[in-house]
Formats: C-alpha cells, sequence, structure tokens
C-alpha cells in the first residue's frame, strides 16, 4: 500500500503477540490495582467521584486516560524505533539474534512462573511527574512517567516485543509492533475511565487472581521464547501467508 510494505502477514502473528502483551502488561500486579487512584489524580476528582454515574466525571476521566495513554504511547513508540534501528546493525546476524532473544524472553517467563525470581524486575521506579493532576497535559506527562518508572515491572513483556522488534527487517515495522502493544495497555485504562462504576467491580475480582495471571504471562512468554529459537514463530507467519492469501494485500 502506498508503495510501503509495513504491515503484511509476515508481521501479523507479531502484532497479534504485542496487542496480547499490552492487555497483559495492563492486567499485571504492578499496573491493575493503581488504574483507578490514577485516573481520579489525571481526572482532579476523588475516587469517591468515580463510583458516581456522572456524565460530567466520566468525560473529564476520559479525557485524562486518553491523554495518559497518548504519553506512554510516545515512549514506546520511540523505545520501538531504537530497538528496530539498533536491530539494522546485526542484520546479517539475525538468525543468531532471534535465538537470543528467544532465550531472554524465555528467562523473563520462568521469572514470572516463579522457578526463579529477578531481583530487579520484582520493583519499579515510580518517576515523581509534581502536581500533574487534573489538566490533560499533566495527564500527559504522567504517561510520560508511567512508561519509564514501570518499565522495570513490566520489562518482560516489553522485552520480550522489543525484541521482537529488535528483528524486524525495517523501523516503520517495529514502531507499528510498539504501537500495537500501546494499544494493548491502553485501551483498558480508556474503557475503565468510560465504565469505572461497572468495571470496578470486575477488576476487584482480578486483583484476586493476580498470582494465577502471573503465571499464565509466564507461560505465554516462555511459549513466544521458544518458538523464536526454534525459528517456529517464522514458520507460523508462513504458514499463515500461504493457507490466508487475503494477509497478502497487506503492505
Amino acid at each position: 500500500m502506498f508503495g510501503i510494505e509495513i504491515v503484511d502477514a509476515a508481521l501479523l502473528p507479531s502484532l497479534i503477540v504485542a496487542l496480547l502483551a499490552g492487555v497483559i502488561s495492563f492486567l499485571s500486579p504492578c499496573v491493575l490495582p493503581i488504574v483507578p487512584p490514577y485516573l481520579a489524580y489525571m481526572g482532579g476528582v476523588s475516587m469517591g467521584d468515580m463510583q458516581r454515574p456522572d456524565r460530567d466525571i466520566r468525560t473529564r476521566a476520559t479525557l485524562a486516560a486518553l491523554f495518559f495513554v497518548l504519553g506512554l504511547s510516545t515512549v514506546f513508540l520511540v523505545l520501538g524505533f531504537t530497538a528496530s534501528l539498533l536491530g539494522q546493525f546485526f542484520l546479517v546476524w539475525k538468525d543468531r539474534l532471534l535465538i537470543l532473544a528467544g532465550l531472554v524472553i524465555m528467562v523473563f517467563g520462568a521469572h514470572f512462573i516463579g522457578v526463579f525470581r529477578i531481583g530487579f524486575l520484582d520493583r519499579d521506579v515510580r518517576m515523581d511527574a509534581g502536581d500533574c493532576g487534573g489538566s490533560a497535559v499533566g495527564a500527559y506527562v504522567l504517561g510520560l512517567a508511567f512508561a519509564f518508572g514501570w518499565t522495570p515491572c513490566i520489562g518482560p513483556i516489553l522485552g520480550a516485543i522489543l525484541a521482537l522488534a529488535a528483528v524486524e527487517e525495517s523501523t516503520s515495522r517495529g514502531i507499528v509492533l510498539l504501537g500495537f502493544y500501546a494499544l494493548g495497555l491502553g485501551i483498558p485504562f480508556l474503557l475503565v475511565a468510560l465504565f469505572f462504576p461497572r468495571l470496578s467491580r470486575i477488576m476487584a475480582r482480578i486483583n484476586r487472581h493476580l498470582d494465577r495471571i502471573e503465571k499464565v504471562i509466564g507461560v505465554l512468554l516462555w511459549t513466544v521464547g521458544l518458538l523464536m529459537m526454534t525459528g517456529t514463530f517464522t514458520d507460523f507467519a508462513l504458514w499463515l501467508n500461504e493457507h490466508f492469501p487475503i494477509l497478502q494485500q497487506f503492505g
């Protein structure tokens, strides 16, 4: 499309993984519990106000969530560009890079499963964004701070997507990949802001099962890493391209 091949069947499996990784990051123990107070602070309202079905409060919370998502997306897109740009220098060793990336992702997966724990991945570095509540600009700044400050905590998941971006053949494809990750993480923020009174009960139930969710995250990461190491991930993309010709129209 427009003479620029960015999205095609070969990239589709990675895009699906990136989108799911974003959703999983949202459900992780270091993100989900802080969503309600973050939304309240960014919207300039109290937690009690968030529980009220007031249209004005919903609008303020949703607008703040939108700019927050734009802020964290900015950081992730820059990271995607950087990872894919660095990957271009090592493209001649792409096969070895795939194996290394797969191994790293499998280690991250083992961390989540509980086979062993990597100390720094259990911590977050919460950057102080100052008094940024109640404004669109403040929400954007908080989005930037969130992306940087929580990187150690969501690092294994984000690292897996950055590894995929690093082995892509162009920086544009790497940026698209991280864009899908940002969508997977950002859209739930918007949905919670829009429907908080109803979704708060669902979130409370999910909070009780965060340990299990963390283990599911680990299994998924370990599986993706194994597929990358064995070359099966690329084979799956080729299988999609062969059996679903319509996907060849992308790009």
